[in-house]
């Protein structure tokens, strides 16, 4: 029966059907691997072909310094930790200058919500890099950031990205979202915004002329039916406002959270999630593999199951090794076009936007 509704789901892909929630849910409880995989790399090769995209990066987290404290996040503490930090501007500008030789397109800030620093602090961080770093595109602030900007400083969503906008901020990276279930965010992070907040500071992003990406954090509590929720909610701000690049689906890493009992996802998971990922959100063009959070391996092995996009060199990446992720904290280049080829796959640089900077064939 399994097989049967499988092979339903696999004609309905090529004939360019949108999949039901429980076209979802079948995929999702399916053991059928291969078959998925299947599906969803031919979905990617209609969508970008043999080409993988990567960006050179760099990410930047001003502070760890959080009053939402998530319990699965192994990244925030309190202002009296030992381990708190707050960066000055001057420390920000100092990273971004580091990273600079490897030839870095892009700024990727995110952080945690501090009780103190005001909103100027964040709109003078993406002024000074853009006003020294013109060319280099800032994806900065995650929608749960974007709502607690608006609740500091007393202002709406939309002045708050406006004055982020005219500042310097190119687009919104996709995090925060976690698992779109009111049940579950009451559980494990009842001090960030809400599902519909996040989705409201999206809509209004992409309204404003930002593009943005979306993730789901999976591997902990949630059940099917709340991920197959997450992503046809995704999907519908999609056909109304058409402003998300990518989908980043995002394995749960338990140590040092308050969910450290837990395992984190295998790559039989993780796997069927880029799949999943691929089929659901048709009317996304890219999904990406985070491969700090999944290991070089698997990573490489999901080009074959509807990823396209490896992200990037990232240079430092802290919130997830905070959580016990053994991946080094930056890639160069070189060893993405090699990962990207021995998959038999042609490597793109692209900037944020995706604007192809150089194909490597």
């Amino acid at each position: 029966m399994q097989s049967i509704h499988l092979e339903n789901i696999a004609q309905k892909a090529v004939n360019g059907q949108r999949l039901s929630p429980e076209d979802g849910l079948a995929m999702l409880r399916s053991d059928d691997l291969i078959s998925l995989g299947e599906m969803a790399h031919k979905a990617k090769q209609q969508k970008t072909g043999k080409q993988v995209f990567f960006n050179v990066n760099c990410h930047i987290n001003l502070t760890n310094i959080c009053v939402s404290r998530c319990k699965f996040c192994a990244f925030s503490c309190d202002r009296d930790d030992p381990q708190a930090y707050t960066m000055t501007i001057d420390e920000v500008m100092e990273k971004a200058r580091a990273a600079l030789p490897v030839g870095i397109t892009e700024f990727h800030i995110v952080s945690g919500l501090h009780p103190d620093l005001p909103f100027s602090y964040y709109v003078e961080v993406i002024r000074s890099l853009k006003q020294q770093y013109p060319h280099i595109h800032i994806q900065a602030f995650t929608a749960v950031e974007i709502k607690y900007f608006a609740d500091i400083s007393g202002t709406s969503i939309a002045e708050v990205l406006q004055q982020l906008k005219e500042a310097g901020l190119g687009s919104l990276p996709g995090g925060g979202a976690e698992v779109f279930s009111d049940r579950l965010r009451q559980e494990l992070c009842p001090k960030k915004a809400s599902a519909d907040e996040w989705l409201n500071v999206m809509r209004t992003a992409h309204q404003l002329g930002l593009k943005s990406n979306a993730t789901i954090l999976y591997g902990h509590l949630e059940q099917a039916e709340e991920i197959i929720d997450h992503l046809v909610r995704l999907r519908d701000l999609q056909d109304e406002t058409g402003g998300f690049q990518s989908f980043i689906p995002l394995p749960f890493h338990p140590r040092n959270t308050q969910l450290s009992f837990m395992q984190k996802p295998h790559g039989y998971e993780i796997l069927k999630m880029y799949c999943l990922s691929r089929l659901m959100l048709d009317n996304f063009d890219h999904i990406k593999a985070f491969w700090i959070m999944t290991g070089i391996p698997i990573a490489q092995l999901s080009l074959l199951f509807g990823v396209d996009d490896l992200d990037g060199t990232v240079i430092e990446e802290k919130i997830t090794h905070a959580a016990g992720a053994e991946t080094d904290t930056a890639i160069p280049k070189q060893k993405l076009l090699q990962i990207i080829r021995e998959s038999g796959k042609i490597p793109v640089e692209r900037d944020t936007l995706y604007k192809v900077l150089k194909v490597y064939n």
